[in-house]
């Protein structure tokens, strides 16, 4: 009897706990859920540069907030400072500093990554061995891009005497106006071949062996492999102007490689340059802050993986504070 008294008293015990665990079940699965209220569509044109990591970033923040669109096309800086100071676009994707002028109309920049321009010719080049370990001072590239003193690449200093054909962009672009400014110059002080946008410009240098044009990282490297692409081959920019790529001047065997010595300030600056998302006067729409909130903090993640340099800690925070002042 003692036996059957306590099996009832543990039953009832059972019951009780089951009951309690029930109920505190209940009360927290009818707990409203966190509704994620962030909607509409984000639309950004402009720099080549930005192009895939805009992409990369619109793809990220989707997964976070379904309800949000995007709307992304590459059209050049030019294009993108054009279609924000003119409302056609929430954000304008440019690859170069803002003019006065442009700041002046009500452009504000938000720096996102870092990217740099980096000189290529045709992997067949008659000269490609010598390229390679002598590389090309700033002042040759001024006197291809320039001057245009050079038209030949034995007057570049080279064994093999034959026509340099220099391409350039034809679009208003980042790129360009950043590699003219390596050395002095703007972008319509640029000769040679004009060639639209990032993609046509790869394409005119690897169809043509005599040809050297320039191109941004993603551009230039494979992001999967991490190794330049086919076709075309990188020319190493001789720093120090000693006539020889020096070690801690080789800094181009792979994307890992040559995105570390542009962060540590090895690769010159221009043609590594800050790009920017740009919004005609502060950004209002919640959507449109709340991206650029996320790109500057929790976006940064995707950064190396995707073929760019990481902004510093302190940069990061000082372009946060630009959105809440």
């Amino acid at each position: 009897m003692i036996q059957n008294k306590f099996s009832t008293l543990e039953y009832r015990a059972v019951i009780i706990i089951l009951s309690v665990f029930c109920s505190a079940f209940t009360i927290r699965n009818d707990l409203p859920l966190k509704k994620d209220d962030l909607e509409g569509t984000i639309s950004i044109s402009g720099a080549f540069a930005l192009y895939p990591i805009a992409i990369k970033w619109g793809e990220e923040f989707k997964k976070l907030h379904p309800k949000v669109r995007f709307d992304i096309s590459a059209g050049g800086a030019g294009k993108g400072i054009s279609d924000a100071l003119g409302g056609m676009v929430d954000l304008g994707a440019v690859s170069r500093d803002l003019y006065p002028e442009e700041t002046k109309r009500g452009a504000v920049p938000f720096a996102v990554t870092r990217d740099a321009v980096i000189p290529t010719v045709n992997w067949a080049n008659p000269n490609i061995k010598e390229i390679a370990v002598k590389g090309l001072k700033k002042e040759d590239f001024a006197n291809i891009y320039a001057s245009g003193q050079y038209k030949n690449w034995k007057q570049a200093g080279f064994s093999v005497s034959a026509p340099i054909r220099a391409y350039t962009r034809s679009d208003a672009a980042g790129a360009a106006e950043s590699w003219a400014k390596y050395f002095g110059k703007k972008q319509e002080d640029l000769l040679g071949i004009g060639v639209y946008g990032d993609p046509g410009l790869l394409s005119a240098v690897k169809k043509d062996i005599l040809g050297i044009g320039f191109n941004n990282i993603t551009y230039v490297f494979d992001a999967k492999t991490g190794k330049q692409l086919k076709g075309i081959a990188i020319v190493p920019i001789d720093v120090n102007s000693n006539g020889k790529i020096d070690t801690d001047e080789n800094f181009y065997g792979n994307i890992t490689e040559f995105i570390k010595a542009v962060a540590e300030g090895k690769y010159p600056s221009p043609p590594a340059r800050d790009l920017y998302f740009v919004s005609k006067n502060k950004p209002q729409k919640k959507v449109v802050v709340e991206f650029l909130k996320w790109v500057l903090s929790e976006g940064q993640k995707f950064v190396g993986e995707a073929g760019y340099v990481k902004l510093s800690e302190a940069k990061l925070k000082a372009e946060l504070t630009k959105i809440s002042l």
